[in-house]
Order: C-alpha cells, then structure tokens, then sequence
C-alpha cells in the first residue's frame, strides 16, 4: 500500500479517541501554579530536535508518579524545553484525544514506517546522513524527526491534521529475572492542538 492510500485510509474515522483522559506533565512549580492560577493558559509547547513523539505538550497518560520522577530528574541537573526545575511538581489535564496518530493502532504504525521511508528518500537524493536515536533511545531525533515530516505530509495532501499522538514505551530493566515487563513501561501523550485540553488540575494525594 502506497502512502497516499494509507494516509486516506478507510478507517480513518476511527482515529477519533471516543472518551477522555487524564495526563500529567512534570515542571516546575512556578510553571505550573501560573497555570493554575490563570496566569498563563496553557504549558508551552516542546520544539526539542530529540522529543520522543515529535513537537508538541508532553503528558505522562494515567501516570502521576512518573511525571514527578520526571520533574525530580531534571531538577537534580537535568533540563527541559522551559529551562531547569528547581522544584519539582506535577500538573494534571483533563484531554480529549480528537484525531490521534495512537501507536498502538497498525495503521498509525504503518503511517510512521511510510513516512521515515519517505524521509530517508529525501535525504538521500540530496546526499544527506538521516540523524538518528541514542543507544538507550533516551534522546529520539530520528523519531521526532520523523513524526514531524509525518504531521507536514498529511498537511501537505490536505488532509486532517492529528490533535495528538499516543506512544507506548518500553522503558527500563526488567522488574524480574525473565519478565516481559520494563520498570519504567508508560504510555505519554503528545498534545499538538492545545483544544484538546480541557482543564488542570491540582493532583490530590491520598492520605
């Protein structure tokens, strides 16, 4: 199947998520008390040459705990895309999907795989070395290449622009001798139209 047949796939139409999610996003408090305060509307958008998943606001899907290991991370020395966290904090969000390039869908795979094969075409008539992912696949600028060329050819053949994309990753070492399950296994969400957010929310602990 060539790549103008799948970008027009026949399911396309199940590309719109049917419910809402709840995503987290690890920063700075600063950032995220102007949040919720109303000081700013929305987190800004990450431009980053290595983000996982391409441009777009990075939520941690269902996964609170892991946004907070996030923002501790940068703030032991780390950086992100709005600078050093001195302290460490989370930031919910009520997201509705719309169109999202879900990872765990064989056409949305199929759209990427099309799309870097594309991309790697284009370079190579113009003599040029694709870049690509770390080892530990860590820092991602093949992907994140790729799933903005992919997002640029579908605009391109004017077709539907996708809200978000949603990727499963496999992260970490095994939580047991032979297990098929990764210590830092998540899913994130990729937010690229900022009206899929509906609202923050201050994440309530249990006692």
């Amino acid at each position: 199947m060539n790549l103008d047949l799948l970008l027009s796939s026949r399911w396309r139409h199940y590309e719109f998520q049917p419910s809402f999610l709840l995503g987290f996003h690890g920063c700075d408090e600063a950032v995220g008390e102007a949040i919720l305060r109303g000081k700013e509307s929305h987190l800004q958008p990450s431009a980053n040459s290595y983000d996982w998943l391409g441009e777009g606001i990075y939520f941690w899907e269902g996964n609170p705990q892991r946004a907070l290991d996030f923002a501790k991370e940068r703030a032991g020395g780390g950086k992100n895309s709005r600078g050093r966290i001195k302290t460490p904090f989370i930031l919910g969000a009520i997201i509705n999907p719309k169109r999202c390039l879900d990872l765990a869908d064989s056409s949305a795979i199929a759209q990427v795989k099309l799309a870097h094969e594309d991309l790697a075409s284009v370079f190579e008539t113009a003599g040029e070395k694709l870049p690509s992912n770390s080892k530990n696949f860590r820092m991602r600028e093949l992907d994140c290449l790729v799933f903005n060329a992919l997002h640029a050819l579908r605009e391109k053949k004017g077709l539907s622009s996708y809200d978000t994309v949603r990727g499963l990753f496999w992260e970490g070492e095994p939580i047991y001798e032979g297990a098929g399950i990764q210590e830092n296994n998540h899913i994130q969400i990729c937010v690229r139209d900022t009206s899929c957010i509906l609202g923050y929310f201050r994440p309530v602990e249990m006692p």
